[in-house]
């Protein structure tokens, strides 16, 4: 997914460093994003929680593998099971963000990389694509703040 906002590197490199920011767009608007721990180290983790309509929860964890702030950073995004622990049954999403400015504005990319097609697909049936678009969405409202 590629996003460009009228904004510094600085300030969309703030979105990913700040779990309070993450919240208000990581994830869908109907599926919202609560951080439990955000250590933005590399080999640091941040374990978070997506909230459905219905009340619903799915846990999830990231491992950060690089960051290179204001431009890069790494992490490997897993699901995990009731008790915060890496689910085996779902895969990890490998992703890779990159920040550059282009000229006026920032362009923001985001990669995922999964283990096999069927991972990808599996995900994909499961709305990724739209839910990622939707919450990238949500970033211009908090880069203008």
């Amino acid at each position: 997914m590629v996003a460009e906002f009228d904004a510094t590197a600085e300030r969309v490199w703030q979105i990913w460093e700040d779990p309070r920011q993450l919240e208000r767009w990581w994830g869908p608007p109907t599926w919202p994003a609560t951080f439990v721990s955000h250590d933005f180290v590399p080999g640091g983790t941040a374990s978070y929680y997506m909230s459905g309509p219905d009340g619903e929860k799915i846990g999830y964890c990231w491992v950060f593998t690089e960051i290179a702030a204001p431009y890069s950073l790494s992490f490997d995004d897993r699901f995990t099971d009731d008790d915060g622990n890496p689910s085996s049954d779902m895969p990890t999403i490998h992703t890779a963000v990159s920040i550059e400015e282009a000229g006026a504005s920032t362009r923001m990319t985001i990669r995922s990389r999964f283990d096999s097609l069927e991972q990808l697909e599996e995900l994909v049936a499961m709305g990724m694509e739209e839910g990622v678009a939707s919450a990238l969405g949500q970033v211009d409202a908090i880069v203008a703040d």
